[in-house]
């Protein structure tokens, strides 16, 4: 073991000791953002291979989460955005990456995570929301009660819209009026038919590449989230950085707006 290795191993050490005892999140929000970039960075002549190397990362990710406690995690795969504006070679290639994830990562015999979509699945191709679905129902009698959601083709606040028009079906259903809607109408009407019905709202959202903004991300679920923003490249996001943004998480003062 190189002195490099041996001082990274002691000082994630050190970070796990400093956690015991902490108050960290319940659910856990991660914008994956960084992988072209970083692909750039490492000198590959194809940057859409940074979507491989990042997808490939978010199980070692979700393996800090497992060894943390955390149960809930939401992973920022794709968004409605890069759907409509990224070249379609790009977007086949993702698209490929992500069935081979989920897959041969999540859908396993003896699965870790139980496994959630939230987004379009009319906007994927075919095969990659078949390898969703399968996962989706592969992963459903997973015993450890931990839940991982992916947000592919997902906007948040196309979310908020379908969450609305589902819930003015409903109304129309039972033979009420708008009138009757908006005198009654509560912000649990409306999370519950957001994509992420039943799962608790995120307590930290972390992004990745130093950008610092949500990027349409968990809008209306993340009112109250801890924001953590790392420079690291989402390949290149180390174990000792996830640790530094539990840290920081356990060293604030939460007030959910009071």
């Amino acid at each position: 073991m190189s002195i490099r290795d041996l001082a990274y191993t002691v000082y994630a050490r050190r970070l796990r000791a400093s956690l015991k005892g902490a108050a960290l999140p319940r659910h856990v929000g991660l914008i994956m953002d960084g992988n072209r970039r970083w692909a750039r960075q490492m000198g590959m002549a194809n940057p859409s291979l940074g979507h491989k190397f990042g997808a490939d990362h978010v199980e070692d990710v979700l393996s800090w989460c497992e060894a943390a406690g955390i149960k809930h995690v939401t992973v920022f795969v794709c968004s409605t955005e890069n759907l409509a504006h990224r070249e379609d070679a790009e977007i086949a290639f993702l698209m490929r990456v992500i069935e081979q994830v989920v897959s041969d990562k999540i859908a396993t015999p003896d699965p870790a995570w139980q496994m959630h979509i939230a987004g379009l699945l009319d906007a994927l191709p075919d095969s990659t929301a078949r390898a969703l679905k399968n996962a989706e129902e592969v992963t459903r009698s997973c015993s450890t009660g931990a839940h991982v959601t992916l947000a592919v083709g997902y906007g948040g606040r196309q979310e908020v819209v379908d969450a609305f028009r589902a819930l003015l079906h409903e109304q129309a259903e039972t033979g009420a009026s708008l009138a009757d809607l908006a005198e009654t109408l509560t912000a649990e009407d409306v999370a519950r038919h957001l994509y992420t019905a039943g799962q608790p709202d995120p307590d930290l959202v972390i992004r990745t590449s130093g950008e610092q903004r949500m990027s349409n991300f968990l809008l209306w679920q993340s009112a109250y989230s801890e924001l953590y923003f790392c420079e690291a490249y989402w390949p290149a996001f180390r174990e000792i950085d996830f640790l530094r943004a539990l840290r920081s998480y356990a060293a604030r003062g939460r007030r959910h707006g009071a």
